[in-house]
């Protein structure tokens, strides 16, 4: 056993929601320590390849979970410096005013959130500045209201994607510009570290040109001098005061080495899905059912939103290499044929032959997948994901965290493809949507966890949340969590923004109470 070391702060995990919030302290000359359970993931040309990033998953964790009837699965998440925004697609949303309102779907109702847009509106702008998003106000008609447009401008379109987007928008749709974080200059492109590659989108950049946690944030932090990163460090349990009201230690493993922290106050950011497990792996006497767990919600609530990832196939070779450029939200709020919400439409990176390689009916030969590839126009579908108590995270009796989920909205997800594809044919573009294969048919499978949100959930009423609006733990005085836990429903947008803008929120929070 390590002898204790103690910090002001500790911050487990270095995702979006970790990373941004040491970034935040380190200004407070506190000292901060970071435990990351990853390592820096590697730089190298692998970084670029499809077959390593999706064929043979080299970045991906090898760990195994289970579903709702226990049979093991490995999920789609990595465990590294910077977390998943490390090979995010750097899809920025802010969520809409609407989202943060009680809302009617076709299957159900997504709650109230216990904070307004507003109170989220100046760390949105924040987090906008500090991830370098370019984009174009007023563009998108569903966004809220913002009178600072973007710092950088809307990434240019390559022109197989600007004639699609030229025509949806005679035809009477309202495309716009996707709000992507990318280290992009296109006016010197000789000194841009971004070169707009066809490898962004699901792949790590080897250019460090994608605003990713790490390179936003991780590495300014450390450059303080307060901030301490240890990687490798896989949190066991947080331990409590007899009485159960504070963290008094964290109990971390290096290996097969056992080793103590200790912190005036304790941070969890695991993600969404690791950040539920380590609390209820953290049940003791004062908390028999899992840390900060009296109103039983810690687990619950899992979402991850209705995602399908999309071709439109066509007889034109597509060329474009930067293809992740437009997104559609003409059908988000509903219109003239639905009341209710249906979604959201982005563009996707490009699709190669060695991603829908795995998921081919039959051997197919690569030379014939890359040519059907070059023939597509490739969309990412969201829908919005309702909150199910019954959908959520625990602990097996083995120690495997077991993922127990249902999909619902699926008549809203059904239609936004429907109405898509109605959309295209209006704008004289009759491309049949096909199912990306590489990613398992229509639908994204119980592994794709990279929307995870929802299972710490923050509230107003100790009885129906785990944390206060604060995103503290209603029953332990030193404890928060900054990932996407604390999200009470999921919108039908990219959920990193917000993840950003509630630890600039939450770390404002903290720097006042170590002030």
């Amino acid at each position: 056993m390590t002898p204790t070391s103690r910090y002001d702060v500790i911050i487990i995990g270095s995702g979006a929601g970790g990373a941004t919030l040491a970034w935040r302290l380190a200004a407070t000359q506190k000292s901060v320590l970071v435990l990351e359970r990853g390592d820096y993931l590697p730089r190298e040309t692998e970084n670029w390849s499809s077959d390593a990033v999706f064929v043979r998953n080299r970045y991906k964790t090898r760990e195994e979970w289970l579903d709702r009837r226990g049979r093991r699965f490995k999920p789609a998440t990595h465990y590294c410096v910077g977390g998943n925004t490390k090979v995010y697609g750097a899809a920025l949303f802010r969520l809409r005013e609407r989202d943060f309102l009680e809302t009617r779907h076709k299957d159900g109702m997504s709650p109230a959130w216990p904070i307004s847009y507003a109170d989220l509106a100046p760390y949105y702008l924040a987090a906008e500045r500090l991830y370098q998003v370019h984009g174009h106000r007023g563009s998108d008609p569903t966004e809220p209201p913002c009178d600072v447009d973007y710092d950088h401008p809307p990434v240019a379109h390559e022109p197989a994607i600007k004639q699609l987007f030229d025509s949806l928008t005679r035809s009477g749709s309202r495309p716009f510009p996707l709000p992507l974080a990318l280290r992009l200059d296109e006016t010197r492109p000789q000194t841009s570290p971004c070169i707009k590659c066809a490898t962004c989108d699901g792949f790590p950049c080897l250019l460090h040109a994608k605003a990713d946690a790490e390179v936003i944030c991780m590495r300014p932090a450390l450059a303080k001098g307060n901030v301490t990163l240890l990687t490798d460090r896989y949190v066991e349990r947080l331990e409590t005061s007899a009485s159960g009201r504070a963290i008094t230690t964290v109990q971390a493993r290096c290996g097969s080495e056992p080793e103590t922290y200790a912190a005036d106050i304790v941070v969890v950011a695991c993600g969404a899905i690791n950040s539920a497990a380590l609390l209820l792996r953290s049940a003791n006497d004062s908390h028999p059912h899992g840390l900060a767990n009296s109103s039983g919600v810690v687990g619950r609530h899992y979402m991850c939103h209705i995602n399908s990832a999309v071709a439109g196939l066509m007889p034109a070779r597509n060329p474009t290499r930067f293809q992740k450029t437009f997104g559609l939200n003409d059908f988000y709020n509903g219109d003239g044929e639905s009341e209710v919400p249906l979604g959201h439409i982005q563009m996707l990176g490009k699709l190669d032959g060695a991603q829908l390689a795995p998921q081919a009916p039959i051997p197919v030969p690569r030379r014939l997948l890359d040519a059907v590839a070059h023939h597509t126009i490739d969309f990412w579908l969201i829908s919005e994901d309702l909150p199910q108590p019954e959908n959520r995270v625990t602990i097996d009796p083995t120690g495997a965290i077991r993922l127990s989920y249902r999909a619902n909205n699926h008549r809203a997800h059904r239609e936004l493809r429907r109405r898509f594809q109605k959309t295209l044919k209006a704008a004289n573009h009759p491309m049949p949507l096909l199912s990306r294969r590489a990613y398992v048919c229509q639908q994204i499978p119980l592994s794709g966890v990279a929307h995870q949100c929802g299972t710490v959930r923050f509230g107003c009423d100790p009885a129906s949340s785990a944390l206060d609006i604060t995103c503290r733990a209603h029953d332990v005085d030193n404890l928060y969590v900054v990932d996407s836990a604390f999200f009470p429903s999921s919108s039908a947008v990219n959920p990193t923004l917000t993840i950003v803008a509630n630890a600039l929120r939450v770390g404002d929070v903290i720097a006042e109470r170590l002030a």
